[in-house]
């Protein structure tokens, strides 16, 4: 880890003017926001991220986790992992965000990790990890290591010939089933980004996973009112049962009406691609469609139906089809 000076941002404005200048190279920015630190720090003691600032901003007030005058909910950038995962209003209705983060760490990372933190969640892949090593993601140009080398835990879905870096996030895969907006604050002023808008997948420029720019700040999400009597649920398969970031997870929001047939239904899927994946194919497949297992098996084809296995990771592509139809299956059972 190298020297860096430590500010403190008194006010929103303040973080975002003392970051807007940043520039964004090899070795991440030259500024970079702090909060919690579970993933920043990590990377700055392996030498990945080297900012000559950071820029304290846990005195904002933007912990608060609060319902919404059209009946959804407001979490703040820094409401920290333990809290949302126990807030009353979360483990009744959005029940699979609770699971997803209850899922994602340690008590001691989830009592320190962020909303914002996690939304911003860097790669484990041991490429990026390793600056003896080629990646395009920490520094264009230098080739793509994992292709053709440890490969096991990475993507399937959204990789291109630069970049096969997985998402770790289990927290943004039930964001993404549950249309979450990510709200930001930058020079330009305010904005709302859909989640399904706000990644992007590597293609040419790995080096740039989401859509903010010098200066933004992830101020809060939103997430609208559930369909009244739908029901969610997160599953997550791993090599070991604490602790262990997802072969292959799934994040299913389902409503069924009187016959049973499905009449809302959101599928998400992490572990496997080089975002929290959303499908949309899954989807189509199952609207209007009784829940049954064979039209789970569809749907669940239909999902991976893109997926570009490397050399140590083909077998992801069944695993996350049975991940799929299990979860669609306990959803459904519990609707």
């Amino acid at each position: 880890m190298e020297l860096f000076e430590l500010v403190t941002a008194q006010t929103i404005p303040d973080a975002v003017k003392a970051q807007a200048k940043s520039s964004t190279a090899q070795n991440g920015a030259e500024v970079r926001f702090i909060a919690g630190g579970t993933n920043l720090i990590d990377y700055m003691k392996l030498n990945v991220e080297r900012p000559n600032r950071l820029v304290d901003i846990n005195g904002l007030p933007l912990d608060r986790i609060e319902k919404t005058a059209d009946g959804g909910l407001k979490i703040g950038a820094l409401a920290r992992n333990a809290d949302v995962a126990q807030d009353a209003t979360v483990k009744e209705q959005y029940a699979v965000l609770s699971q997803a983060l209850l899922a994602g760490a340690s008590p001691q990372l989830r009592n320190m990790a962020t909303t914002g933190g996690n939304l911003l969640q860097k790669t484990r892949c041991v490429y990026y990890r390793d600056t003896a090593t080629g990646c395009n993601k920490r520094e264009p140009g230098s080739g793509c290591s994992a292709i053709g080398g440890y490969n096991r835990m990475l993507a399937i879905l959204g990789t291109s010939e630069h970049c096969i870096a997985t998402n770790p996030s289990d927290q943004n895969v039930a964001l993404m089933a549950l249309d979450a907006v990510v709200h930001i604050e930058g020079v330009k002023g305010q904005r709302a980004v859909p989640i399904a808008e706000f990644y992007v997948v590597p293609g040419s420029t790995p080096q740039r996973e989401t859509v903010l720019e010098p200066g933004d700040l992830v101020t809060h999400i939103t997430l609208p009112k559930m369909p009244v009597g739908a029901k969610s649920v997160y599953l997550k398969l791993r090599d070991r049962a604490s602790y262990e970031f997802a072969l292959a997870s799934a994040a299913i929001v389902i409503k069924q009406d009187a016959s049973g047939k499905i009449e809302f239904i959101r599928v998400a899927m992490g572990g496997v691609g080089t975002k929290p994946w959303r499908s949309t194919e899954a989807e189509k497949a199952l609207l209007g469609r009784a829940a049954s297992s064979a039209n789970f098996l569809t749907a669940a084809e239909a999902a991976l139906r893109g997926a570009k296995p490397q050399s140590q990771n083909g077998f992801k592509v069944e695993l996350a089809k049975r991940c799929l139809t299990h979860a669609m299956g306990q959803a459904s059972q519990s609707a």
